[in-house]
């Protein structure tokens, strides 16, 4: 299994099989979602937040 570290707590995060670019995956250890960027070197960066619009 492939794996990356967490961009936060820097913990090793276990890709599943057939991972690609833009996936989100949840840091196990600090509970932070990761995005993956790159597949070749894998690369994941903190997930941006998604504000709510409230209908603007």
């Amino acid at each position: 299994m492939t794996s990356a570290t967490c961009v936060v707590c820097e913990a090793s995060v276990g890709l599943p099989d057939g991972v690609a670019e833009g996936e989100l995956l949840i840091c196990s250890d600090c509970g932070t979602e990761l995005e993956v960027v790159s597949l070749d070197p894998v690369t994941v960066e903190e997930a941006p937040q998604v504000q709510e619009d409230w209908g603007e």
